[in-house]
């Protein structure tokens, strides 16, 4: 294990969870109220020293049960050592936490991201919008926690005007105006094969 680990649990005792060993790398929960000072000491304490900020994301998990894990993939470059660490929050409560930018300015796209697809708020960031989805998106759960196939299933038993909007509608209706060809090819799955233009 990490020795970053004991050193955090030294350091900050409570704020510090549980600590594991995965595949090799070492994984230490921290608890959100507590996640910048952990960060600037992981960041400027000597024998630490994290000074690169490889990844910000975030793993939501299908069991309602189970907590969203945020999550920091740390590197000292000079120790060539690495960290992982994780701040859990409940999905069905505040999604809100601390914006770690003024620590690693490359974390301005990386926490934006999170922000687009998991619906996480990074209070302190200078420019949080969305650089992926459009922005009157609905926010995550987009139409509750089934396949997309289910999704569309349940809709068009439904009343698709309620579920989409006129634009996915007509996407939808332009299928049957393809050249049968073209319609075969999707039904097999060949989507990569087809030309924009016939």
């Amino acid at each position: 294990m990490n020795p970053s680990a004991e050193a955090l649990r030294a350091t900050f005792g409570g704020a510090i969870g549980r600590a594991v060993e995965s595949c090799g790398d070492t994984i230490v929960y921290v608890d959100r109220a507590a996640l910048l000072d952990v960060m600037a000491w992981l960041r400027d304490t000597p024998g630490q020293q994290y000074d690169y900020l490889v990844d910000v994301t975030a793993v939501e998990y299908r069991d309602r049960e189970r907590l969203l894990e945020v999550v920091y993939n740390l590197r000292s470059l000079e120790r060539r050592t690495d960290l992982r660490v994780k701040v859990e929050l409940d999905p069905r409560g505040d999604l809100a936490i601390d914006s770690v930018v003024a620590l690693w300015r490359g974390a301005d796209w990386l926490e934006r991201e999170v922000y687009d697809m998991f619906g996480v708020t990074f209070r302190g960031h200078p420019d949080l919008r969305r650089i992926l989805m459009w922005e009157t998106r609905k926010d995550f759960p987009l139409r509750g926690r089934f396949s997309r196939a289910e999704q569309v299933r349940q809709a068009l038993n439904a009343n698709p005007e309620a579920h989409y909007s006129m634009e996915e509608l007509s996407i939808a209706e332009a299928y049957d105006e393809l050249p049968p060809d073209m319609r075969e090819r999707l039904r097999r799955g060949e989507r990569d094969k087809i030309p924009y233009s016939e």
